[in-house]
This record gives structure tokens, C-alpha cells and sequence, in this order.
């Protein structure tokens, strides 16, 4: 169900109904999940941030003056919770090429690109281009958060540009330029990925620690464009966009599902003064 095309579902939810303030965290909590997981990289806070997005948008649902841009408005809201994670995070300001995020994930398996391979199971160029993103720097990272679902469908230009809040013009200059980190990106992920690699690209990757990072994307790139062995890999990338149309998202966790349940009814039960379990008959007409 597109609940973009549901306002009265929004209204209800505006009027305190439960079921649709319920309607509405299980149809967007996925987006909100991947727009933070990709923009965060699967970051040990990232639930933390897709709650309180989560929470803000549903006890603020009264500011929200037409239902109808329900979607573009939590986006909205989502990208303001990334940008005072980062700032509490310590970016901007960091050293070039300073893995701050690479310290404070929780563990391995909340890396967000190996869950959006392994969940949508990526093969092929998908697999390479999600794998290209852990060597963009932060501010591409967030644009891409976007980006990624506006090439697979899920959000429109002008959502992207309400977000990022520039204006049309401004988003298509930052996304070309971030787009060309992210094809620089994929010939390192080839050319890392080579077997058997180059051997001028061993001698080259003696001094890496293989965390990736903006400053070695830019030095491994520069051996790869000159390399008569590693440019041809070049060769048959197909445009990122073309490869993310229609790909779906991926699953959000039962955990978070359930801890997002528990903390937002009643939060947003209160805000409206209504009962955080409405009646059995309630429902969508």
C-alpha cells in the first residue's frame, strides 16, 4: 500500500488513532532504516537514530499541515537526525581519510553494505557498487543514502532535494560529483578484487591498514587510471543508477521493529491525548 496516496491514514494518525500511527511505522520504518543504515554505514547508533526519527515524526504529526507529503516530510526529519549524529560524532572536522565509523560500529555484522548484499542478495555489479560505497567520505555517503533509493525508486528529485535542503539545481551538481566518486570507488573495488591483482597495486597497498577511506580511494585510483593492467577494468561497468532500479530495500530487524513499537505508542499516545489502545473496532475504511 502506498500511504503516500492514503492521506486519511496520516489524518487518523494526526487524530491520535493507534492502528494508523501503527500503519504508518510499519510502511516507512523501512525507509528510514535504510536511508540511516546506508547514510551511517550500519553505524552502532543507527537504531538509535531510526527510532528517534521515527518517534519525532509521530509525536510531531500535528506541525504537518498536508498529509499528503507524510513521506517527504519524515525524510526530511531522518536526514536531521544523520546530520546531529555526525556532528556529535565529531564530523565534520575529522582527518582526511580518519575511519571514525570503522572505530565505533558495535560489531562486523552491522556493516550495512554486508547486509544489503547478503538481505538482496547482490551479485555482479550490484555486489561492487555496494561495496564501492564503504570508500566514499560522509558527506557522499548521506547524499548517496538518498540517491540509492531515488535510482531504485523509492523517493523522487524533489524529496531528495527537500532533504538535503538545496535547491533542484544544487542537488544535480552534488550528486554528478558524488556519482563520480562512486564510479572511481568501483574501479578500486576491481581492481582490489583482480585475481591475480597487480603486482605494481601490491607494492602500492604495502602501507594500507584495508580499511577503506576517501584518502586511499583517492591514491589507489590514481594507480588504477594509470595502469595499463588495472584500467581495463574499466571496461563494461554499467551506470550505478541502471543497476538499483527497482531494488527493493532492505529488511529492517524484528528487534527494531518491536523496540520501535514499544517506545512510540505511548510517547505518541500522549502527545495527542488519546489511548494508546484504541477501541477493536477501530480501523481503515
Amino acid at each position: 500500500m502506498n500511504l503516500e496516496r492514503e492521506p486519511s491514514i496520516v489524518t487518523a494518525a494526526q487524530a491520535g488513532q493507534q492502528w494508523a500511527q501503527d500503519q504508518l511505522v510499519a510502511a516507512y520504518l523501512p525507509l528510514v532504516y535504510n536511508i540511516a543504515g546506508r547514510a551511517l554505514n550500519g553505524h552502532a547508533d543507527v537504531d538509535d537514530v531510526v527510532q528517534e526519527a521515527m518517534i519525532r515524526a509521530l509525536t510531531g504529526l500535528g506541525s504537518l499541515r498536508d498529509p499528503g507529503s507524510f513521506r517527504s516530510w519524515l525524510v526530511a526529519i531522518t536526514m536531521n537526525q544523520i546530520r546531529g549524529h555526525l556532528r556529535a560524532a565529531g564530523h565534520p572536522g575529522q582527518a582526511p581519510g580518519d575511519p571514525w565509523e570503522a572505530r565505533e560500529v558495535a560489531d562486523p555484522g552491522a556493516d550495512f553494505v554486508d547486509l544489503t548484499i547478503v538481505r538482496l542478495g547482490l551479485s555482479g555489479q550490484r555486489r561492487e557498487t555496494a561495496e564501492a560505497t564503504r570508500w566514499l567520505d560522509s558527506d557522499d555517503r548521506t547524499l548517496l543514502s538518498l540517491w540509492w533509493l531515488e535510482a531504485a525508486g523509492e523517493l523522487t528529485r524533489a524529496e531528495v532535494a527537500a532533504a538535503m535542503e538545496l535547491s533542484p539545481q544544487h542537488t544535480a551538481v552534488r550528486v554528478q560529483r558524488m556519482k563520480a566518486q562512486l564510479e572511481t570507488a568501483r574501479l578500486v573495488v576491481r581492481a582490489l578484487s583482480a585475481a591475480p591483482r597487480c603486482v605494481l597495486l601490491d607494492d602500492l597497498l604495502a602501507g594500507w591498514d584495508g580499511a577503506p577511506s576517501a584518502l586511499w580511494r583517492k591514491r589507489l585510483a590514481r594507480h588504477a587510471r594509470d595502469c595499463t593492467v588495472c584500467a581495463g577494468h574499466q571496461a563494461g561497468l554499467v551506470p550505478a543508477e541502471g543497476l538499483l532500479v527497482g531494488l527493493g530495500l532492505v529488511p529492517v530487524a524484528a528487534g527494531l521493529l518491536n523496540a520501535l513499537g514499544e517506545s512510540a505508542g505511548p510517547l505518541a499516545a500522549a502527545a495527542y491525548g488519546a489511548p494508546a489502545r484504541p477501541p477493536a473496532t477501530t480501523g481503515i475504511g
